[in-house]
């Protein structure tokens, strides 16, 4: 590629594919049609900024953390088609509290083959790699790494490795463990920002945003320094760590997401692991994959 000439940029899949690489339905897609108007359109572009006020994101979460919310917990599963078998019995005294419920344990086994890289979630899953001009969209807002992880020596380290995007729709298991054991690093947050742009010779405004990511460095066993990241909904979607020691291990919860939609994000140095090849395949013809939390997706390379 020519010098200064921009790569170009890579989002998630149109489609969406089984590990077999047929095709699934996507039971979402319409939420992706209303953020395209949100974004696309002039009265959705006022609708955002107004969305995206923090009295308002406070409200919706006041909102859905009342028992009142739960008259909202039927129609929800029916519509999604959540297989509500899965998950452990209990009475929910608020949509969050239904939103992030626990998974029985045998309904999300964790692969613990020394040398398997498992999903950290349930997701659909874009693999793209690592190079200098690179750019990718999370969750409509487009990144480089070092603009993603908010440092560009940092970045630098991953160049030639890979980026493994896991988009979390409304009908996915919201937590997500550890991909590996090992220790941790250090860990950053990034706040999201809602920008506005108004050109002097352009007759409308542009809105383009960040979203807010917890950056993790991981120093496992199997596949080096990787970093795990969490990007959380700009409005109304939460973030929520658990607390933990120096040492982590594969498949233990390291948290779950508040609803609003979410997206885990895996880089992984040069020749760390040699990902499951209809994953790859499925990216190429862009095409996510639908992956469950604790399946294995790759290999460590050796």
């Amino acid at each position: 590629m020519p010098e200064g000439t921009q790569e170009p940029k890579i989002s998630a899949g149109t489609r969406i594919c089984d590990r077999a690489g047929n095709p699934a339905a996507d039971s979402c897609a319409s939420q992706g049609k209303l953020l395209g108007k949100l974004y696309d359109t002039k009265p959705g572009r006022l609708m955002l900024k107004v969305l995206t006020k923090p009295t308002v994101s406070k409200i919706a979460g006041f909102a859905l953390d009342h028992p009142l919310s739960t008259v909202a917990i039927p129609p929800f599963v029916l519509k999604k088609h959540i297989k509500m078998e899965q998950f452990a019995d209990a009475p929910y005294k608020s949509f969050n509290a239904f939103f992030t419920r626990p998974v029985k344990p045998d309904q999300r086994p964790i692969d613990m083959s020394p040398d398997a890289l498992i999903s950290p979630c349930d997701s659909k899953l874009t693999v793209v790699p690592v190079t200098e001009n690179m750019r990718f969209t999370v969750k409509d807002a487009e990144y480089s790494l070092a603009a993603f992880v908010g440092c560009k020596k940092l970045a630098k380290q991953f160049e030639g490795g890979s980026v493994l995007i896991f988009r979390l729709t409304p009908d996915d298991y919201h937590r997500y463990c550890y991909p590996d054991s090992g220790r941790i690093g250090k860990t950053r947050v990034i706040p999201g920002v809602l920008h506005t742009v108004n050109p002097v010779s352009a007759q409308y405004v542009k809105v383009y945003h960040t979203n807010t990511r917890t950056v993790t460095m991981l120093r496992s066993e199997h596949f080096g320094n990787m970093l795990q990241i969490e990007v959380g909904a700009m409005f109304v979607g939460k973030i929520v760590n658990h607390p933990h020691g120096n040492e982590i291990r594969r498949g233990v919860e390291k948290g779950y997401f508040e609803f609003g939609g979410s997206t885990i994000v895996l880089v992984l140095p040069k020749d760390a692991a040699e990902i499951d090849a209809q994953i790859l395949k499925n990216s190429e013809d862009g095409a996510e994959t639908i992956v469950r939390y604790g399946e294995c997706i790759g290999k460590a390379a050796h």
